[in-house]
Order: C-alpha cells, then structure tokens, then sequence
C-alpha cells in the first residue's frame, strides 16, 4: 500500500550561513508556505538538493520521500512529502 503524501509549499532563500526553517508565511494570496533558509548557492541544482535534504531531515523520513514537484528555477517550490510528517512542522 501506498503512503499517504501531501503537498508542500516552501518560500527558500539560498545563500544563507545554514539551512533553517524560519516557521509559515503566506504568499501573494493568502496560501501557506512553508519559509526556509539554504546553505547552498540557487546553481546547478544545489539548492533544489538541499531543500530535499533538510526537509527530510525535518520531517524525519528518507530523501527519496521528499520529491520536487514544481519550482526547479524559483524560489517558490512545492514538494510533495508524506502526508503525516507535516505536522511535525508545528
């Protein structure tokens, strides 16, 4: 059976001293997102890796369950991640 997933919505600045979840904001229109800080330069893919990782160290599951789903190139990502590790978030 399939794990139950959800999706994530993360606001990242790339570039910090380390990677941090600064807590939930909201967008343009009012929907939530999930602001995240990255030690890791927005080239090559570095960041997008980093964000995978941190969040799954985060949420407490394996990299392979935190999959980018949109936002390769901006700053706005949406992940999709196990449904029941979000609430780890607070």
């Amino acid at each position: 059976m399939a794990q139950e997933t959800t999706t994530l919505v993360c606001k990242v600045t790339p570039n910090a001293r380390k990677s941090e979840c600064l807590g939930w904001g909201a967008d343009e229109r009012g929907r939530k997102l999930l602001l995240v800080k990255l030690a890791a330069p927005a080239q090559e893919g570095k960041a997008n890796k980093e964000l995978v990782r941190f969040l799954a160290e985060l949420l407490g599951c394996g990299k392979s369950e935190v999959v980018l789903l949109r936002g390769d190139t901006s700053r706005t990502k949406s992940l999709e991640v196990p449904a029941g590790a979000v609430g780890r978030l607070g």
